[in-house]
């Protein structure tokens, strides 16, 4: 499984648009957004470090997600015929290819975390820098999952717009772009069910010194589990047909 793995991520970070786009977006965003209509002072530099942990934790879902793409066009090519003649199971294949998004989701996370520090001038304890890029990392897992699912079930081209869809739907509706405490009140309450939103919490509790709230870590499970069961049903259905 490991050298499958090592040859699915050869192959991603190989692929120049997910390096402009999964990389290059999120740290364009970051930036437009914290330095047009912001002025000095501490309000300033607390929106830069919030809107860090939103983009990098955009841009990490976007790459996590964009694992799916991969697999549907894997899939087209007749890949999953030859993952078939292999002693891996859904199981294995699945977690093989999870753990494939696990990588490739860093450069995004690191790009923006990089900006903020060097660019925006975020400054935090070294413990902090850590814990908040372990955490983020670790917290893509069910947007892996997710991305997965959509491309062993739909078409190479649906896969895209699906996941395409959405990314934006959950970095929207979970404050990824905006503090969800803008929202309405009947959104606000929606957003936080919602993974995108309680990702970031995972990143936005560590920049003010604290930990991760057990109900963050709780409904960033349930959904896991949620995406980690339609992934597994998905490849077994595309096997069965490919």
């Amino acid at each position: 499984m490991l050298d499958y793995v090592r040859l699915e991520v050869r192959r991603t970070l190989r692929d120049r648009g997910f390096v402009i786009f999964g990389i290059g977006m999120p740290v364009l965003m970051y930036l437009l957004m914290t330095n047009i209509g912001t002025g000095p002072g501490g309000a300033a530099m607390e929106w830069k470090t919030a809107s860090m942990v939103g983009m990098a934790a955009y841009g990490a879902l976007g790459a996590a997600l964009g694992t799916g793409t991969g697999v549907a066009e894997d899939k087209q090519l007749g890949w999953l015929r030859q993952l078939r003649i292999t002693p891996m199971g859904p199981v294995r294949v699945v977690v093989g290819r999870g753990l494939t998004g696990s990588v490739t989701v860093l450069p995004a996370l690191t790009a923006v975390l990089l900006v903020g520090a060097l660019v925006n001038g975020v400054r935090m304890a070294a413990w902090q820098w850590a814990a908040l890029a372990a955490l983020l990392w670790i917290g893509t897992a069910p947007f892996t999952l997710l991305g997965l699912g959509n491309g062993y079930r739909l078409s190479a081209q649906s896969t895209g717009v699906v996941n395409t869809g959405c990314m934006l739907l959950l970095s929207i509706i979970g404050g990824l772009w905006f503090p969800a405490e803008l929202f309405p009140g009947w959104l606000r309450t929606l957003s936080a069910w919602t993974p995108g939103n309680r990702f970031a919490e995972l990143g936005q509790s560590v920049t003010q010194g604290g930990a991760p709230g057990l109900g963050a870590v709780a409904v960033l499970a349930a959904w896991m589990a949620l995406f980690g069961g339609y992934a597994v049903y998905a490849y077994r259905r595309a096997a069965r047909t490919a």
